[in-house]
């Protein structure tokens, strides 16, 4: 494996150099005097941390306390509800083209699975800091969504819970909160393919002293779509309390209910649409326009407790206790490559197909306390946090197929009526009672060092313990398989201030977490995975922020399949770069851009993968240009945005024999606000861009990029 670490080294001299080296030339050549201007948004106080325009200022994802960005020695990326309403944002995945190296799940696909990656590997999505496991329910919902912070890489010190800490990286939703005033929203968005979204969002104390806040968010959807008869019917209801002394105490209790139904959407084979002398039409939907709606169900309570002690120690505690099912119903494609189905089974456009139900149900109990202390001293500051957390969580689930396979035929498809299987020992693939239990204590030390050097040292002693019950179907015997792991999780990292404005960084961090529902050769193990990255941060006068940074992820244990079972020897690397810009230059302006170039690859021969293979569903090249312009005189009020999301071609599998090409998406909008009313239109895809991205269904197969979409929204404030 090479060693990253002198490269990084090098960039940051050399930074360091340059930077050194403009500031002399400054100094000896004569200029005029920088004009200083200042910010030209108000700040923003929100729920979430202050925000001036689109600039977040601060963020708490990362370090658990509210910390400024360019303090931490780490690329996060902080996607503000001010950009995501300029786009007319209609999902988590499209908020998420805004951050440098992420992929979102794609909609399409059911609530039983997470395939964002963040530079090229599988993260996760948490909701204000705690897991949410299998992110099921309502899971594209931006009603109750205050900003999106974006984690890079394993963030293994204080965060467990589900199976693990993150190894990839996590997104991390940090939701609305009740504010000490009174107000509302009620709005709808439509659009073509039957797309009707209403929804709300009150807020109000309940008492005249402001002790009893509460706030509550709700969404209904109804769609078509473009695929087939495919028809979403989704909603979520989100009640927020907080009970307070608005002085030292403050006790947050929040509900989430959430329900989705869908039929189950499977992708198209590679061949049909990427390869092959036929084409399959592009908007088929796999199965018969009977099969039952699949469905994904999540309902939490969560609550969070801020007690401050005096001027240096507070304690943060949070618990929450949630169950989540779902049920996939399907007739599933089955080819020459068995499950992935990416070639036909028989001849040159003949499928398998298999009528299958899937069904799990999770049971999950999460508890974290933080005893923050803060100090200060002539010539430094530091935030101290010691922290411990536990969490339990049960899976359990059944995926049933007929034994009778039928065929079909995708240049003329004709499918028979589904049949849900009825259990029995020959029809059964897995049926399996899975519980993971992680534990940990850490600690985090923040210091500020005579105003310039920022460090940033933490650790964690975390425990996993995973419990796999296998029940047997007919080719299979029983099995349970426990493992308990216990490793020590660390993280370090600097940032230094070599002018006002401009900083340089590095950092080192691990990671750890179980794979769900793997049948390993012996007893389960986990995956670890270990970054090294370095950078610049900056946010100078003329209105100019952003960061740019290197990177290097290295993920070992990874499972590897044989067959039926797997063996955990697997290893994969992840190196690039990437910048994030958002300059300001006035209250007119916003121009927000991202890039970022990943090489992420298959380090030793694995299975289908042999070493040196890209990872799937990861382009080499993506990034975001979105400019807004804000209307002052006598067109105040209005303001108008365009821009443009391009990602090169990416494999769809494992074995690098299928890619998709690269494409590039238009959309914009334009907007009108008063002070009792918005109104807005937007247009995704503005060119109706015909493409193919991958898609995360066995292993790894297509679906259409999303057509022209048109979308009208009208909310009324009071």
């Amino acid at each position: 494996m090479i060693n990253q670490k002198p490269i990084y080294c090098e960039v940051l001299v050399g930074i360091s150099l340059y930077v050194l080296a403009n500031q002399a030339f400054s100094q000896a050549v004569p200029t005029l005097a920088p004009v200083v201007v200042q910010a030209p948004f108000p700040t923003d106080n929100t729920t979430a941390g202050p925000v001036e325009g689109y600039q977040a200022l601060t963020a708490s994802a990362s370090t658990r306390t509210q910390t400024p960005i360019n303090e931490i020695p780490q690329a996060i990326d902080v996607i503000p509800r001010s950009l995501m309403d300029d786009q007319v944002n209609t999902n988590v995945t499209q908020a998420l083209q805004n951050a440098s190296a992420v992929q979102g799940t794609n909609p399409l696909q059911t609530p039983a699975y997470d395939g964002t990656r963040i530079r090229g590997f599988v993260a996760e999505q948490w909701v204000d800091g705690l897991t949410n496991y299998y992110n099921a329910g309502n899971r594209d919902s931006l009603v109750n969504v205050e900003r999106i912070e974006v984690l890079k890489g394993p963030n293994g010190i204080l965060y467990g819970g589900g199976a693990g800490s993150p190894i990839g990286g996590a997104v991390n939703i940090v939701t609305k909160k009740p504010r000490n005033e009174v107000f509302g929203v009620a709005g709808v968005t439509a659009g073509n393919y039957g797309y009707l979204q209403p929804y709300f969002d009150v807020n109000s104390p309940l008492n005249k002293e402001g002790s009893v806040l509460f706030r509550m968010t709700g969404e209904y959807l109804q769609a078509a779509s473009q695929i087939g008869v495919l028809n979403t019917n989704s909603w979520q209801l989100n009640p927020t309390l907080v009970f307070t002394n608005n002085a030292d105490t403050k006790l947050t209790l929040q509900g989430t209910l959430s329900s989705w139904r869908q039929q189950e959407y499977q992708g198209l084979p590679a061949t049909g649409t990427l390869t092959g002398n036929f084409k399959v039409n592009p908007n088929l939907f796999v199965g018969p326009n009977s099969i039952p709606n699949s469905y994904s169900t999540a309902n939490s309570l969560t609550a969070t407790l801020d007690h401050t002690f005096n001027d240096r120690w507070s304690v943060n505690a949070q618990a929450r206790i949630g169950e989540t099912s779902f049920r996939e119903y399907s007739q599933s494609l089955f080819g020459a490559d068995g499950f992935s189905a990416n070639r036909p089974l028989i001849g040159p456009s003949t499928w398998g197909l298999w009528d299958v139900d899937l069904k799990q149900s999770q049971q999950e109990q999460t508890y974290n306390v933080n005893l923050i202390g803060k100090f200060k001293s002539s010539w430094a500051r530091t935030t101290a946090v010691f922290g411990a957390d536990f969490s339990r969580l049960t899976d359990n689930g059944v995926m049933l197929a007929d034994p009778l396979m039928q065929t079909v035929n995708l240049q003329t498809p004709a499918f028979s009526s589904f049949q849900t299987p009825v259990q029995g020992p020959y029809n059964t693939f897995f049926n399996s009672a899975n519980t993971y239990t992680t534990s940990g204590v850490y600690a985090q030390l923040q210091s500020t060092l005579f105003d310039s050097l920022h460090i940033l040292l933490g650790g964690r002693y975390a425990d996993l313990n995973i419990e796999s019950v296998t029940l047997p179907p007919a080719w299979f015997t029983s099995r349970t398989d426990t493992t308990s792991t216990t490793k020590f999780l660390p993280r370090a990292g600097a940032v230094f201030d070599i002018t006002k404005g401009f900083s340089i960084y590095a950092s080192y961090s691990e990671g750890m977490k179980g794979n769900p529902f793997v049948l390993y050769e012996g007893k389960p193990q986990p995956q670890t995975s270990t970054q090294q990255e370095a950078g610049i941060k900056f946010n100078f006068s003329n209105g100019l922020s952003g960061s740019a940074a290197v990177f290097q992820i290295s993920n070992d244990g990874v499972p590897v399949s044989q067959g039926i079972f797997a063996r955990a020897d697997g290893q994969q690397r992840s190196t690039g770069f990437e910048t994030n810009l958002l300059w300001q230059p006035t209250s007119n302006w916003q121009v927000w851009f991202n890039y970022a170039n990943v090489n992420a690859e298959q380090v030793n021969n694995a299975g289908a993968a042999l070493a040196g293979n890209q990872l799937n569903a990861v382009p080499n090249n993506s990034g975001r240009l979105w400019v807004n312009y804000r209307f002052t005189g006598q067109l105040k009020g209005w303001r108008a945005g365009a821009g443009v999301y391009a990602a090169s071609s990416a494999y769809i599998d494992a074995a690098n024999l299928y890619k998709t090409p690269g494409y590039a998406t238009l959309d914009g909008s334009v907007a009108y606000e008063a002070d009792r009313y918005t109104v807005s239109l937007s247009v995704k895809n503005l060119t109706d861009r015909q493409y193919y991205t991958p898609y995360n269904y066995f292993g790894g197969r297509v679906a259409p990029g999303q057509n022209r979409t048109v979308f009208a929204n009208v909310a009324l404030k009071f």
